[in-house]
């Protein structure tokens, strides 16, 4: 059985992988409360749960099968009523609790993730392509050794970021 850990500078995700199913751990290591969102890539199914709220401290589990593929984001600042209607400040998707196949809107750090089925290799990456709203790293853990990180565990939106040009030579 191979073991994958994914840390979140604020969330911790880990991935526990058997030839026959998954598992994501999804912890809430934020001082404030979390709803963590889902949205499952073309041609695998949504998540069992597409959307939650964690409270700072506290973890869930969502199984999962070898060669799902999708992405996993915690939305900030939300508020929803009892029918799960409502609004989030970042990575909102659609104004819901389940998001139920709509991705988040930006800005928002993203987890992406393709679950190798078989003897297929898990693929993963933290992105910013959407923009940004919490510190995100991915750490793996496996049987054969170490892999390294991938994320930023700093908060860009206080820094000043260079940009650098390959046509000016600087």
């Amino acid at each position: 059985m191979l073991s994958w850990s994914f840390t979140l500078f604020l969330i911790a995700i880990s991935v526990l992988s058997s030839p026959s199913s998954c598992t994501f751990t999804i912890t809430n290591n934020c001082p404030h409360t979390i709803w963590p969102g889902t949205l499952a890539g073309s041609g695998t199914p949504q998540l069992p749960t597409t959307g939650l709220q964690l409270e700072s401290g506290q973890s869930i589990r969502i199984p999962t099968s070898p060669g799902w593929s999708g992405r996993i984001w915690a939305r900030t600042g939300c508020t929803f009523d009892e029918s799960g209607a409502g609004t989030c400040q970042t990575g909102d998707c659609g104004g819901r609790l389940e998001c139920d196949g709509i991705g988040a809107a930006p800005p928002t750090s993203l987890f992406e993730i393709t679950l190798g089925a078989g003897t297929d290799k898990d693929f993963y990456d933290v992105s910013f392509v959407d923009g940004y709203n919490l510190p995100l790293i991915a750490v793996p853990r496996g049987v054969y050794g170490g892999c390294n990180a991938t994320g930023c565990a700093s908060d860009i939106n206080i820094g000043t970021i260079l940009l650098y040009s390959c046509l000016n030579g600087t």
